[in-house]
């Protein structure tokens, strides 16, 4: 079908060849989908029988590459959920940060490298910086040579704008803002590039002293700085072309590709960028000819038009429903269970306990729950082994240097000893916050039938998931207000690194009264000093931090998130990338 269309685009009938290509674009579009639907709903797990089914076997790209090929052309098709926005600044979605890859450079970025993608390569840079002893200043070097979409070379200023967006918290809403973290000063906040007061301070923190130098100045050390500057957010952007909140409708683009039509039923194409040059670029291979992309998909639709044929790639990292996983736990040999890979995602479903909400604010009381915690009922509940991957340990499976995982089984006896010394021999009663979703609510179920046992009476509290983070656990006085003395959440990091997923977690200088992520309240000198000792003593310094937290029991560590990802059945160089859990785009062919 794709061939057909390519023929067509040749072809056009002389009242079409006054359009633009846009307008080309848009109508090829609405052509193309009704042809996917078409056939996704025909259904069927062997998929169309013209296209070759490509199985190389199960976890294939988990380490390698699956069905590898350097022949260009033809149309990459990707199905997603709802997408939060286009605009670099503004995507706080690992799957559209996947998407990015396609139209998006940034001074570093993941490698494409198979068994290697969570490690960080040169992209705009010449290398991966250069840093003072003091951790506190990070320079960069440009390559020369690298454009716009339109034409005009990239210089430092423009990786220092679109930074500078991320301040603008009144328009740019919704991305990361690990930038303002960093680099902002509490003292004379700089407000953003829109702001026009004649007293505005500059983003001073941020140096550009030639076209091709950028200086980064922090406020205290980071070593996961790079990490941060491999985030979308971290791209270049053109003053002249920002339209500030409505940027996401047309962005520049960077990479190979540039998005040449949006459309709500169409939905996302995306055309090769004559701009981009190869030769300055060491990670993407841009395969196809352009790049189609459905949105608002549900989860059984995306896993229909994987099955059907109709799409190579889901970006949403969710991995597949539980109606198709039901389906890969057959026979060994079903063609099907050959286009899987296997992936533990690094989100770990926790039980904090908020030190300020009594009884948990008594460590012992604490301790009680711990001990009764089965994690194996846990996992059986997420859906079993296929679909979680228990975990007594907070540190996610894909993490270096981390403790050993043990398979720590519950202990009656010592949660009613710690209940004794905490002054509640018969127990108390608790609420426990959770997230309005099925998976959630079957977890909380689960914990306060085993809290039970131990006359802990538990009442389990549903809260919309939209408010949760932000405002419900995420305000540690709503929290206090409402008695939650358990909060049932998943902590899931921004980029593979053991300080991403702790400090939010257990540095108690992160609490905040909006989006707190230290759900415990946890705030230790302790534990703090280890956090800083472990910023600048190095990654296996983490490992003591992570234990000082267990110890306290102010978290209860339960299972990982553990997902099945489909590859389309003409996908060629499918490639894990494990940060966005989904096959990288940037690297994906259909040839």
């Amino acid at each position: 079908m794709q061939q057909t269309l390519e023929r067509l685009a040749e072809r056009l009938p002389t009242w079409a060849r006054g359009w633009s290509r846009r307008r080309i674009l848009g109508a090829f579009a609405v052509v193309l989908l009704v042809v996917v639907l078409a056939v996704s709903c025909l259904g069927g797990a062997g998929g169309r029988a013209d296209v070759p089914v490509l199985a190389d076997g199960a976890d294939v790209a988990v380490d390698g590459v699956r069905s590898p090929s350097e022949r260009s052309g033809g149309t990459l098709r990707i199905v997603a959920p709802d997408i939060d926005s286009l605009d670099p600044q503004r995507s706080y979605l690992p799957g559209v940060w996947n998407l990015m890859r396609l139209y998006t450079r940034t001074l570093v970025t993941y490698s494409a490298e198979p068994g290697k993608t969570d490690q960080l390569v040169p992209d705009l840079a010449t290398d991966l910086g250069t840093v003072s002893e003091d951790g506190l200043t990070w320079t960069f070097t440009l390559r020369e040579g690298v454009r716009f979409e339109n034409g005009r070379e990239i210089t430092a200023p423009d990786i220092k704008y679109g930074i500078q967006r991320s301040f603008a918290s009144d328009v740019i809403v919704g991305g990361p803002t690990y930038v303002v973290d960093l680099l902002d000063d509490p003292a004379n906040p700089y407000p953003g590039p829109y702001s026009r007061e004649e007293d505005d301070p500059d983003l001073s923190a941020v140096e550009t002293p030639d076209p091709r130098t950028i200086i980064f100045r922090l406020r205290a050390p980071q070593p996961d700085f790079p990490y941060v500057l491999a985030l979308p957010s971290s791209s270049p952007v053109p003053a002249e072309a920002d339209t500030a909140g409505q940027y996401g409708q047309d962005p520049m683009s960077t990479g190979p590709y540039a998005i040449t039509s949006v459309d709500p039923e169409a939905g996302i194409l995306l055309e090769r960028n004559p701009q981009w040059d190869a030769a300055t670029d060491q990670v993407r291979t841009a395969l196809p000819d352009s790049v189609v992309v459905r949105t608002g998909l549900s989860g059984l639709e995306r896993d229909q038009a994987l099955l059907a044929g109709s799409a190579d790639i889901d970006i949403a990292g969710a991995g597949v429903q539980a109606a198709t996983t039901a389906r890969l736990t057959g026979d060994d040999d079903d063609p099907l269970l050959a286009r899987v890979d296997d992936v533990t995602t690094g989100s770990l479903r926790v039980l904090a306990l908020p030190t300020d909400v009594a009884p948990m604010n008594d460590p012992d009381c604490r301790a009680a729950v711990a001990a009764t915690i089965d994690r194996q009922a846990v996992q059986d509940a997420l859906g079993g082994a296929s679909d979680a991957v228990r975990s007594s340990e907070l540190w996610p499976r894909g993490l270096d240097d981390g403790p050993k995982h043990t398979d720590t089984e519950p202990d009656l006896d010592a949660a009613r000893n710690a209940l004794e010394a905490c002054g509640q021999p018969d127990g108390f009663s608790t609420v426990l916050a959770v997230a309005d979703v099925p998976a959630s609510l079957e977890v909380a179920d689960e914990v306060r039938g085993q809290l039970a046992e131990v006359g802990i009476d538990v009442e389990v509290r549903p809260l919309d998931p939209l408010t949760f983070y932000a405002t419900e656990v995420g305000n540690p006085d709503i929290v206090a207000r409402n008695g939650y003395g358990i909060v049932l959440a998943t902590r899931t990091v921004d980029f593979p690194t053991p300080g991403s997923f702790l400090v939010p977690l257990v540095d108690g200088r992160s609490v905040r009264l909006v989006g707190n992520t230290n759900h415990a309240r946890l705030d230790d000198p302790a534990i703090n000093a280890l956090v800083d000792e472990a910023l600048t003593a190095g990654p296996a310094s983490w490992r003591d931090v992570a234990e000082a937290v267990l110890e306290t029991s102010a978290y209860v560590p339960l299972a990982e998130t553990r997902i099945q990802l489909i590859a389309g059945q003409r996908l060629h160089n499918g490639v894990v990338m494990r940060p966005y859990a989904g096959y990288d785009v940037a690297t994906a062919g259909v040839r």
